[in-house]
């Protein structure tokens, strides 16, 4: 296709979303350069989705490999939006259209006034908590490592903050078994279950082991937690089943894991000594008009060493790109159109604003297709499907179609065969800079030997 006119488009971020539209695109006949700033391009399937996960994260690798090692795809690895690449500049470059896919990697910060002073001692993001529990292993990790105190203390409530306390225990409760000559993995524990893991070497009450098991505090009452979503426009039925799904959730995870929860509690203070974080001081809450109102006067604190905030994660505020308050600017919140910019478009949880990898690989099927009809004018063989259809309900119902109406623009003109040669010829360079040959031969060598 090199002497022919053709649409080439840039994504930044090679993980669920990133791989996703490149796929739709590449298949298209869009040549897709894929920018992926880390080595490999698993995104939060390595770096988020904790390690016990082995055959999830396997399989995923295995998805996101497939999409990103076809022909009309150029990866691009190491290589960081707003450090190694501008983004006005790439802009200037004239791809057909740019696709952000960079995820959301910065975590909410927490609400009690200096707490980010107290980041490194005793106060952890649940973002870096879980790189360090995923890459610890290795013999190459060369970052910041915990251990976990008696009572450690998660703030939040999400599936983010269950991964974090099952952390907790899973440590605590192997490093005290290991103490009595019992070895017992990781993948052993979290399998079967603490009190299950236990029995099976003799220990009939895992409390005898001493472990101060850790704490998930949530603002909310346990209902609330946003465990299980709802479909659009739910029926108050609807409603109450997923608000007893989500009470099952957690009873089922205390029961296997043996940590405490503590709802309607609010963190408004850090408790210290010296350098380092001691605990939390909280206030208890109410429920009024569906919100959490902290009751002032019934405060209580809980001490430990450790405190992970898990509170949500943010896309990451990069130089050149508008915010719109802790997200980007988007004109269209269902293709991703970014307002300041013609041709912009996020994809996945940089948009959601959600860790989850089925959340993100919708989105971007989504605005994949509606990019490729509708914005560049390139149809497929079969019925084109819309983005309601391609979210799966996640994000549908009548505003997703009328926002494809109203979002519907002329076709592009495709590039010509000399500017997209010169885009591509830029891509090649940068390769070379960071040694990328073909993609087998790169996630060969990138690879850990002792990866998970």
């Amino acid at each position: 296709m090199g002497d022919a006119n053709r649409h080439v488009v840039a994504i930044f971020g090679g993980a669920c979303a990133g791989s996703t539209a490149a796929d739709i695109l590449a298949a298209r006949g869009i040549d897709v350069v894929v920018f992926e700033q880390n080595a490999r391009p698993y995104g939060k399937i390595e770096d988020g989705l904790p390690r016990w996960h082995r055959d999830q994260r396997r399989m995923e690798y295995k998805r996101i490999d497939a999409r990103l090692d076809r022909p009309g795809v150029h990866v691009v690895p190491r290589t960081r939006l707003g450090t190694d690449l501008q983004f006005d500049e790439v802009i200037g470059w004239g791809f057909s259209a740019v696709l952000l896919a960079n995820g959301a990697w910065r975590d909410r910060p927490l609400d009690i006034p200096g707490a980010d002073a107290w980041l490194g001692r005793g106060l952890v993001y649940q973002n870096p908590f879980i790189y360090w529990f995923n890459h610890a292993p290795e013999a190459s990790y060369s970052g910041p490592r915990y251990t976990i105190p008696p009572g450690a203390i998660c703030i939040g409530g999400g599936l983010a903050s269950i991964d974090v306390i099952k952390v907790f225990q899973l440590e605590q409760y192997g490093r005290a078994l290991a103490a009595r000559g019992i070895a017992v993995t990781m993948h052993d524990l979290e399998h079967a279950g603490i009190a299950a893991t236990c029995l099976a070497h003799g220990i009939d009450d895992p409390a005898s082991l001493g472990v101060a098991d850790g704490w998930l505090v949530y603002r909310r009452r346990v209902e609330d937690m946003p465990l299980a979503t709802p479909p659009p426009n739910a029926t108050a039925d609807q409603v109450l089943k997923i608000e007893a799904v989500r009470r099952k959730m957690l009873t089922k995870a205390q029961e296997k894991f043996r940590f405490h929860v503590r709802p309607m509690a609010l963190p408004v203070a850090l408790l210290t000594e010296e350098d380092r974080v001691t605990g939390v001081r909280f206030v208890e809450t109410e429920m009024r008009d569906g919100k959490a109102v902290p009751l002032d006067d019934r405060a209580f604190d809980l001490h430990s060493t450790l405190v992970v905030s898990a509170i949500g994660s943010l896309p990451e505020p990069l130089p050149g790109i508008v915010m719109k308050g802790t997200f980007y600017d988007y004109a269209d919140w269902d293709t991703g159109a970014y307002a300041p910019v013609p041709g912009v478009f996020g994809v996945g949880n940089v948009v959601t604003g959600r860790g989850n990898i089925k959340a993100s690989e919708q989105h971007a099927k989504g605005v994949a297709h509606w990019l490729a009809e509708h914005y560049l004018g390139v149809q497929p063989e079969q019925t084109p499907r819309s983005i309601d259809q391609m979210t799966a309900g996640a994000e549908a119902g009548a505003a997703v179609a009328a926002a494809q109406v109203a979002s519907y623009v002329e076709a592009r003109p495709p590039l010509t065969a000399a500017e997209a040669e010169a885009l591509l010829a830029r891509v090649r360079t940068r390769q070379s800079q960071v040694g990328y040959g073909t993609y087998v031969d790169w996630m060969a060598q990138v690879t850990p030997a002792d990866a998970d």
